[in-house]
């Protein structure tokens, strides 16, 4: 139960960022209900057909961990602009601790892709 609350919480959280995204970047408007569905079917379809659902969490963990690099490397190179942020852009040690940081998060989700893929 904890599990599907879970995935409840990050779904709509999912959703609401993708809204945004989609929103303001894009400028392409999707109806909530279709956000929601299309966030919540594949979840709901993984315990219907009676998936387990630690493995589906963790399955799913991974899937998202592929765009955690498009993330952080686009929110480092763009916060360090002083064109684009102004008096808000990252002083040269916050970007260096940044690029640090979003370094070791790429490499520990390389590493879990790896030890995924390998059966570790």
């Amino acid at each position: 139960m904890g599990l599907l609350a879970s995935g409840l919480a990050s779904t709509s959280v999912g959703a609401y960022a993708g809204a945004e995204i989609m929103q303001g970047l894009l400028r392409v408007r999707v109806p909530l209900l279709v956000r929601r569905l299309v966030t919540l079917v594949p979840a709901l379809l993984l315990l219907v057909v009676g998936a387990p659902p630690t493995l589906s969490l963790v399955l799913s963990q991974v899937v998202l961990s592929f765009g955690i690099p498009f993330a952080l490397v686009p929110l480092v190179a763009l916060t360090t602009r002083r064109e684009l942020m102004g008096d808000a852009a990252n002083r040269p040690w916050t970007t260096v601790l940044a690029a640090v940081a979003a370094g070791l998060l790429i490499v520990l989700n390389v590493t879990l892709l790896v030890l995924l893929a390998t059966g570790a």
